[in-house]
């Protein structure tokens, strides 16, 4: 499989076409963002109601993954969530998913990993920080040490090694179905379903669920 393309530099800066292809996603979900919050009326239209639904079920996901009391996190977990399927699903629409791109769960992990510790010193102050560490017994230091610092590891490859492998399958279906025109067009079709549909979606909702239970965990006592 060949790596992202490069489209050229921006002062300096390559752009490649996981970049690219992250812009457009971020344009696809603000299109939709705007479409579905525009003209909001007491009396909802379809879009103002599929929008409010949508906002509902993440509050109320937030809200029994974290916690009454962290809502606060629903706006960023929205935002994670909808950039995660669209990323994934860029297959539908003839683009190469970021996600295929190590830098972009990476990037994604890595912010995860600095909100938990954050919000983990401020939850339980810097003795309890630094108490987690070794607990339950203080010769568990290199393990909790390793199993801190490996949350972002595991949270990367765990998303990229999924798309990946769909990515690699659906290239090798075309390749062999190259020349075949009438099976080129039916048989991928239930592939993508699975692959960037099915596939994408369960890995937005379990790294965005990761982000939540490990956050919460980081802030409770």
């Amino acid at each position: 499989m060949n790596g992202p393309k490069l489209f050229g530099y921006l002062f300096g800066l390559p752009i490649s076409e996981t970049l690219v292809n992250t812009w457009i996603t971020m344009a696809i979900a603000f299109v939709m963002c705007f479409v579905l919050t525009r003209n909001l009326k007491k009396h909802p239209g379809k879009a103002q109601v599929i929008g409010e639904g949508i906002v509902t079920a993440i509050d109320n996901l937030v809200g029994s993954a974290m916690g009454k009391d962290k809502m606060k996190f629903a706006p960023y977990i929205l935002s994670l969530m909808m950039f995660l399927i669209f990323a994934n699903t860029c297959g539908l629409y003839g683009l190469r998913s970021p996600t295929g791109d190590i830098s972009f769960p990476l990037t994604l992990a890595l912010i995860t990993f600095v909100l938990i510790e954050v919000y983990t010193w401020k939850g339980r102050g810097p003795k309890g920080y630094f108490k987690e560490f070794i607990e339950p017994y203080p010769f568990m230091l290199p393990i909790n040490i390793i199993e801190k610092f490996s949350r972002p590891v595991s949270m990367t490859f765990r998303i990229f090694g999924n798309l990946v492998g769909g990515i690699i399958i659906m290239l090798l279906v075309y390749e062999g179905l190259s020349g075949l025109t009438y099976l080129a067009l039916i048989i991928p079709i239930p592939l993508h379903f699975y692959f960037d549909i099915f596939v994408g979606c369960i890995q937005a909702f379990i790294f965005s669920m990761l982000t939540m239970v490990f956050i919460a965990r980081g802030m409770d006592d």
